[in-house]
């Protein structure tokens, strides 16, 4: 079963198109992860999956249901997305922010009952911030506050989470908290998840599925040892690096090493130089 698809998609903003004709499938149940360097559209890409951003061309569906058919409560009820730099709203408790995560399932027929406080309560316990839930949001340090975001989006409880750097201004303790609780969210229930990350060793960690965009297109799409190769990491990050077993998870460790004249990254990046310049 496929919980997200990208068929033919097109995306940009005015002039610049980011991707054109894209295709993508994202498996129920799954973590996948979206890597790639800056600027490579990750974020974009994932924008679109969540409807905060309309393709040019193509569609995306979800659970296989045209995105652009469906209405915004009905979206919301079956995906979550946290984005890099969600507006972080003024005078609000960490509290309060985490009920917002309860409003898609509230009507004029089903107000705020004791089972959705019990699940704000469950998703500040899962997050560490019970004891800070009637702070106001504002006081908070970053990671605190990214915990917060998180604790939002466990409480809205869809069958599809989109998280869009999660572990962003957290230091490695808690951002392997934080990537442990996705984790175990998926295990536990199912939940399909997209992320997308920068460390390329937590990615290959935490994730079932790495997809690697570069240039507009799907350069690599596989388990971790598959995708994280010398010769895709030189392509994609221009970077000379080792790949290792991690030697407690046994999943894909890179180790960046001092590039050389004859490296591998290099020879990439002199080959798309060359062809820049014969392309002029």
């Amino acid at each position: 079963m496929i919980a997200v698809e990208a068929e033919r998609l097109r995306l940009g903003y005015e002039q610049k198109v980011v991707f054109d004709g894209i295709d993508l499938r994202i498996a129920q149940g799954s973590v996948t992860t979206l890597i790639g360097a800056n600027g490579c559209g990750k974020s974009t890409l994932l924008k679109a999956f969540g409807r905060l951003l309309a393709p040019l061309d193509g569609q995306v569906r979800l659970d296989g249901r045209p995105l652009r058919a469906m209405s915004t409560t009905q979206i919301a009820r079956r995906l979550a997305i946290l984005p890099q730099k969600p507006l972080t709203p003024a005078a609000t408790s960490v509290r309060d922010l985490v009920m917002r995560g309860r409003h898609p399932h509230q009507s004029l027929l089903r107000p705020w009952t004791p089972d959705d406080a019990g699940i704000v309560d469950a998703a500040l316990a899962a997050t560490g911030l019970t004891e800070v839930a009637d702070r106001d949001v504002n006081t908070l340090s970053g990671g605190q506050l990214q915990r917060a975001w998180v604790a939002l989006v466990l409480a809205q409880q869809t069958p599809t989470i989109l998280l869009d750097e999660p572990t962003t201004f957290l230091d490695l303790s808690h951002q392997l908290e934080v990537l442990r609780l996705v984790r175990r969210i998926n295990a536990e229930q199912g939940t399909t998840i997209v992320m997308v990350l920068h460390d390329l060793s937590l990615a290959a960690r935490f994730s079932d599925r790495l997809v690697v965009l570069h240039e507009g297109q799907v350069l690599a799409d596989g388990t971790p040892w598959q995708v994280l190769t010398p010769q895709v990491l030189a392509t994609a990050f221009g970077l000379e690096a080792q790949v290792i077993a991690d030697p407690v998870t046994g999943s894909p460790l890179v180790i960046p090493l001092e590039p050389s004249a004859g490296s591998l990254a290099s020879s990439v990046v002199r080959d798309e130089s060359e062809q820049l310049v014969r392309l002029g």
